[in-house]
């Protein structure tokens, strides 16, 4: 489950800054290593929650410890709420973790300040299995160069209450529609991050063609600005911002909320509850924003060594399988949906081999001002103008 059990951090927009515009990526200054020894004795993590369970005694829950007594690498675990709130860590403590499970809208701003490292694929033998189609994505791999082993995805779905919500929605304009009741009423909930920005894009590449959005993480003045726009048009009807899943599910428990961009995870807790909250989720025609994690190396890590056999282990099928089913998401490595019939049934539920799926889903990018989308006659607007915008936008 991509459970926030940490406060996101206040200023986490200032520290995200500065690492997170440019368009350019110095060129690995060390040789990859060619071989993974003895394990150091000690390993430091900072992941989304879920992806480094070691605090229960149930295994199929604590796929730290069985790490550690393999390998002897004792590991911590550090975990964190939203990316900017991961990078902020990161870019704080720039020496403290070994290994980061980032998204995205994460990882590449890491590669950028030479926080992390190239990896060599071959010393991951797990990698192999690795659906094809989240290998050389532009968030995971720079100028050829791998910065990390896929691990996991999923969409930002719609999510609303039925009882409350009529007829049900069918695109995601219907959370920016003001003559809409749930609009009126302030019942929308959204995820708070600037990265929320691209839904919005999404919502126009279908809704104004004219715009000829066809990335929505690269977006020039005009193409930002409409964006901006519809999302200042939305804020009078959103009553919840959101990072920590467990307000959002009592916000749709209460009917605080009852319209929102969700994760799968958070319907299947309020589907699970007794009685249950009547609430249904879709993937809107137009698509959706998503995420897809990669595990990658500190660049000044001391425990290299640790740092790939943990690569190669939290991929493995079994770990990767007990790591998507806790967490609420499609696995990264093709062989974990046969290590059993749960495993299987998470695989559909989450589209994990469902190439055509995730063809609609546009997972979470670092905006940068050279277009992402490959215009080079216009400058796009980097994260930083995202970062100030969505301040802007909250008020």
């Amino acid at each position: 489950m991509r459970i926030s059990r940490l406060a996101a951090l206040a200023s986490v927009a200032a520290l995200a800054v500065s690492a997170c515009t440019g368009g350019g990526t110095p060129k690995p200054s060390f040789n990859l290593p060619t071989s993974v020894g003895t394990g150091e004795g000690a390993l430091s993590v900072l992941a989304w929650p879920g992806y480094a369970e070691n605090g229960s005694t149930d295994p199929s829950q604590n796929w730290v410890k069985p790490f550690e007594d393999a390998t002897g690498c004792k590991t911590t675990v550090q975990v964190f709420g939203t990316s900017d709130e991961a990078f902020s860590l990161y870019s704080t403590n720039p020496t403290k973790y070994d290994v980061v499970s980032a998204s995205g809208d994460a990882s590449l701003r890491l590669v950028r300040a030479g926080y992390v490292q190239p990896v060599n694929t071959a010393l991951v033998p797990n990698y192999a299995d690795i659906f094809a189609d989240l290998k050389d994505k532009p968030y995971n791999t720079v100028d050829g160069v791998h910065y990390g082993i896929p691990h996991g995805r999923g969409a930002n779905l719609l999510m609303w209450r039925t009882d409350k919500v009529t007829p049900d929605p069918t695109t995601w304009s219907d959370m920016f529609d003001p003559s809409k009741p749930w609009f009126t009423d302030k019942k929308i909930s959204i995820y708070d991050a600037p990265i929320y920005m691209a839904d919005a894009a999404v919502v126009l590449m279908k809704t104004k063609p004219d715009l000829k959005i066809t990335n929505p993480y690269a977006l020039d003045d005009t193409q930002f600005q409409a964006v901006v726009d519809l999302l200042k048009q939305q804020k009078p009807g959103v009553g919840q911002y959101w990072t920590d899943y467990a307000k959002q599910q009592q916000a749709f428990e209460t009917g605080d909320a009852t319209i929102g961009t969700t994760w799968q995870v958070i319907t299947n807790l309020l589907q699970a509850e007794s009685p249950a909250i009547p609430v249904k989720a879709i993937q809107p025609p137009e698509g959706a924003t998503g995420w897809s994690d990669t595990w990658m190396i500190n660049s000044k890590t001391q425990h290299l060594n640790c740092a790939y056999k943990w690569l190669d282990y939290i991929v493995s099928p079994t770990v990767n399988d007990q790591v998507a089913e806790w967490f609420g998401e499609a696995p990264g490595n093709s062989k974990a949906c046969a290590v059993s019939d749960a495993a299987k049934a998470n695989c559909d539920a989450f589209y994990a081999a469902d190439v055509n799926y995730w063809t609609t889903v546009w997972y979470w990018q670092t905006p940068e001002t050279t277009c992402v989308d490959g215009r080079t006659n216009v400058k796009c607007k980097g994260f930083d103008d995202w970062v100030k915008a969505w301040t802007d936008i909250k008020g």
